[in-house]
């Protein structure tokens, strides 16, 4: 990478703007080309009056775009080629086709981010997201617009450190290249961290199912529900009306015939002339 360095810069001093804009749209395609220290190193000769630095972003800018233009029409000529072959193939397939869907779905509701972040805080991911989009077929219209208002915010900040350090541009690349190692260890962290919570969560509900088949007990969800249900029975059997009065009725007759000795062959004792009411 950085052997690169010297021979770029003593090319931009022979040839001047060409020379950056076929580096940058190599660069933007996919090839690892140090274009962050190129641009600082131009921000420094422009500070020297050797360039003009609005010609300088405005051919930056325009290469950028025009590679990354280039490595979506690959991922739409080829990109889609492969997934058909992977879709059609049916015994050695790596992929699934649920996968294919699911990476296309979200990539046509998140993929504007993906474009703009990879542009101005991870540009070594450029050239592989342009290529996933293209593949995707995400729109190009909404490619274009979020990879040129990320390719301004990436190409100006160096452009303008350069211009203003001037001869110490190489320690403010060295700490611009720092800084990017770091987000992008920092971003996949948090991609990382996102999904051993999803994971977790997903995990939750088979260890209570399991949990239930070893030990032959429902859950609480279960027993609250159990309980509700049992509760709506007891109020239902308190307030019927109709069963009530006619349950009584019929066990007052019950009593009745096993008390009044016709049905039951129970005969009264009689009456004492003592006391007449009282029976023996």
């Amino acid at each position: 990478m950085n052997t690169l360095l010297p021979l770029m810069i003593t090319w931009l001093q022979l040839y001047g703007y060409p020379v950056l804009w076929i580096c940058v749209c190599i660069a933007s395609i996919g090839a690892p080309l140090p274009i962050g220290l190129l641009l600082l190193a131009t921000g420094a000769f422009a500070a020297l009056g050797d360039f003009n630095i609005f010609a300088l972003f405005i051919t930056a800018l325009s290469a950028s775009v025009c590679g990354d233009s280039i490595g979506y029409y690959i991922g739409q000529k080829v990109g889609t080629r492969v997934i058909a072959r992977l879709l059609r193939q049916k015994r050695y397939r790596f992929i699934s086709p649920k996968v294919i869907n699911r990476s296309q779905e979200y990539f046509q509701h998140r993929g504007g981010w993906a474009v703009f972040l990879s542009r101005c805080l991870v540009p070594a991911l450029g050239g592989t997201i342009n290529i996933l989009a293209g593949t995707e077929g995400y729109p190009y219209r909404k490619f274009l617009l979020a990879d040129s208002t990320g390719e301004a915010l990436g190409i100006f900040p160096p452009l303008v450190l350069g211009f203003a350090f001037g001869a110490s541009w190489e320690a403010v690349g060295n700490l611009l290249t720092i800084i990017s190692i770091l987000t992008l260890l920092l971003l996949i962290a948090i991609y990382l961290i996102v999904l051993l919570i999803r994971t977790l969560r997903k995990m939750k509900p088979g260890q209570a199912q399991a949990t239930e088949e070893e030990t032959g007990e429902p859950t609480t969800s279960q027993k609250k529900v159990q309980d509700s249900k049992f509760h709506y029975k007891q109020s239902g059997k308190e307030k019927n009306p109709k069963t009530t009065p006619f349950l009584a009725t019929l066990r007052r007759v019950q009593t009745y015939k096993s008390t009044d000795g016709l049905h039951t062959g129970y005969s009264f004792p009689k009456e004492t002339t003592s006391n007449p009411r009282r029976r023996d």
